[in-house]
């Protein structure tokens, strides 16, 4: 433990003179986080006129939950992340609106219940467990790529709750291709951002082309396997068999179509199992600098039975968890685009206007956190977690389109958390902190890098 440090998350230096155009556009194709000045962490409003038209960015809680869910309605997902995402994601619960959106999320809210997530904790508890053995840490420490074993372990146990094992147990590719994907294909083109015509190329898309037909290949021959095994009647009883059969009991009774399915598949895919493989990440990394709260909660976790009851004791496993997500967001920022005039916390939003709420800035705000940039997972024990304002905390955003999939993504990080640390001391390798940004997820700018070994103080060791 030669890099500890006193629990704090390294700040990323923020700009203090205001943006023109070019280095506007320079860095939101290069990274987003770059846009945010101090005057963001320090101000709960901020209206004015960017170099793309007239925005407001609401970090006041209020604000932000007039915005996501008091009038939902007068608020849609703006042209920009569609055009960014939409020839990957165009037909999923991330980027659909309206009728389109409301009949999906009907159709695929009984999948995600408490009682259906809850049938899921042996299958990733077993998914887990033989990722932590293949790392053969009886044999000598190892320092490992985090980022690619935690995108390994969240595909693999996607992949086993999820569809069974469907997947072709192509981790590696898909990883290969999300990567590429997430480096090039999805970074806001200056082209997106000043709204030219789709009929111009787009030199990140063009770039990315054969990761959409990777995706869309093995895809579109899981949900034909699938269809076919549901003809012959031996089809599995998951997510994906449930997504091919589920029908709209509150509407005209129709399912989704394979299209939707696959849309919805890669939904999840590029959203659920990226968001929750950085979420760990950089847990890890938190842990490796904090001595104190790894031991607590190796105690915690030598003391879970691996029972799905149990891992409601895991207290500090799921506090260290949404505070590694309070100071990473999976999701750095949304944009949301008013359809009507509105006014949220006395600021006047026009029609077609711009609404901006970023977690980055919102989970960092000087107004809403003491010691915003520290690591400190007290804030989230039950004791003091309601004092925690709903809209102060987004990693999951929230109103009506809060993530389908937040309590799954949760108990897989608990999950995946808790066997790691049975087994491994997790160790810093250098005091160099990783640098957060954001290419669509929250990603570390440099492959991020830990030393696992043996616990010399495993129970029965």
């Amino acid at each position: 433990r030669k890099f500890l440090s006193t629990c704090c998350a390294k700040r990323p230096p923020r700009r203090t003179e205001r943006l023109s155009l070019l280095p506007f556009l320079w860095q939101s194709w290069r990274d987003p986080l770059a846009i945010w000045g101090e005057a963001h962490f320090q101000e709960l409003y901020i209206s004015g006129q960017s170099p793309l038209g007239r925005s407001l960015v609401v970090s006041d809680p209020a604000g932000v939950r007039h915005v996501l869910t008091d009038n939902a309605a007068n608020y849609v997902k703006g042209d920009l992340q569609r055009r960014v995402l939409g020839p990957m994601l165009a037909d999923g619960l991330l980027l659909t609106e309206g009728e389109q959106w409301r009949r999906a999320r009907r159709i695929m809210a009984p999948l995600f219940t408490p009682a259906h997530t809850t049938r899921t904790v042996e299958a990733m508890d077993r998914v887990c467990r033989r990722r932590v053995e293949g790392w053969r840490l009886q044999h000598g420490a190892r320092v490992l790529n985090i980022d690619s074993e935690m995108s390994g372990l969240t595909f693999d146990i996607l992949s086993a709750t999820l569809f069974s094992d469907d997947l072709d147990g192509d981790a590696a590719g898909f990883e290969k291709a999300l990567n590429h994907f997430l480096a090039v294909g999805a970074r806001i083109s200056p082209l997106d951002a000043l709204k030219a015509p789709d009929w111009i190329p787009r030199l990140g898309r063009v770039a990315s082309g054969g990761d959409a037909r990777f995706f869309k290949e093995r895809v579109d021959a899981l949900v034909a396997r699938r269809r076919a095994r549901l003809e012959q009647g031996d089809a599995p009883d998951d997510l994906l068999t449930a997504l091919l059969s589920a029908r709209d009991e509150e509407g005209d009774g129709s399912g989704l179509s394979d299209h939707e399915v696959a849309s919805n598949i890669l939904t999840f895919i590029l959203a659920g199992h990226e968001t929750t493989a950085r979420t760990l990440g950089w847990t890890l990394h938190l842990i490796s600098r904090d001595r104190r709260v790894a031991d607590i909660l190796k105690a915690e976790a030598d003391a879970w039975d691996r029972s799905a009851g149990g891992l409601r004791d895991l207290i500090w496993h799921r506090a260290v968890i949404e505070e590694a997500m309070r100071l990473f967001p999976p999701a750095p920022a949304m944009i949301r685009q008013a359809l009507e005039d509105d006014v949220i916390g006395g600021h006047e939003v026009k029609a077609g206007q711009s609404v901006l709420i970023a977690p980055w800035v919102i989970h960092r705000h000087e107004k809403l956190w003491a010691e915003p940039d520290a690591f400190r997972p007290e804030r989230f024990l039950p004791e003091s977690r309601k004092s925690i304002d709903r809209y102060a905390w987004l990693p999951f955003s929230g109103g009506p389109r809060i993530c389908i999939g937040a309590a799954f993504a949760m108990q897989e990080a608990i999950i995946a958390l808790a066997e790691i640390l049975k087994a491994a001391e997790v160790e810093a390798i250098t005091p160099v902190e990783p640098r957060p940004i954001h290419q669509v997820t929250l990603r570390s700018s440099r492959t991020m890098r830990l030393r696992l070994r043996a616990r010399r103080d495993q129970p029965g060791a």
